[in-house]
């Protein structure tokens, strides 16, 4: 077994995933020694820890893909939590760490709670992972019953909602079915590089009105 002890003691380069056997309380341990802080980001599976420094433009695509989420539903004029950074954990099972998960049709479960017990209270309706290191898999958000997943790699995203116990890819999501999202990704991106995320966002607000 891989002598796993602190986050302090495993360097990560920015943009890589260390892959090392450990058990449960091995992660607990490493998820533990980081205190306040989210780095880096872990995930456990099977026996497995994966580890990863993310890159700047990791938290620059999350930021842009939540902003994006947030101004959809206020235009439908729906409330909704939000978390990031969150770790979700189910003992021996897994533990994962989404960018940004929303609770939307279930909000109120979420609202005012410091903590989430994952082995009784509800799941976020959606979950959404940036991938730039082939760290995310959406089989990771299986055992906590996420409803639906986004998945952005190369800025192409792939979303998967939860029918009978298993993912399925779907075209449009359950939350904006009348919304092409990746229309709306691609626009925000190529204005975001031009422009800046403030001024995208601004654009696709002003196109909703």
């Amino acid at each position: 077994m891989y002598a796993v002890v602190s986050t302090d003691r495993i360097s990560i380069p920015p943009g890589s995933v260390l892959r090392i056997p450990g058990s449960w309380e091995d992660f607990c341990q490493l998820r533990d020694s980081r205190g306040d802080g989210s780095i880096p980001r872990l995930r456990y599976r099977h026996g497995e820890i994966l580890l990863t420094s993310p890159l700047p433009r990791h938290g620059r695509e999350a930021h842009l893909i939540a902003r994006i989420v947030e101004v959809l539903l206020e235009s439908q004029d729906r409330n909704y939590e939000a978390f990031t950074p969150i770790t979700m954990n189910l003992p021996e099972v897994g533990g994962i760490e989404p960018d940004y998960c929303f609770y939307i049709d279930n909000w109120q479960a979420a609202v005012g709670k410091d903590q989430i017990d994952w082995q009784v209270d509800l799941p976020p309706d959606l979950a959404i992972e940036i991938d730039v290191t082939s760290f995310t898999s959406e089989l990771d958000f299986l055992p906590f019953n996420v409803p639906e997943v986004w998945l952005l790699k190369k800025y192409r995203l792939t979303i998967y909602q939860l029918v009978a116990g298993k993912y399925e890819i779907s075209e449009n999501s359950r939350y904006f079915p009348n919304i092409l999202m990746q229309d709306t990704i691609d626009l925000c991106f190529t204005t975001a590089k031009e422009k800046g995320s403030g001024a995208a966002i601004s654009k696709l607000r002003r196109s909703l009105n």
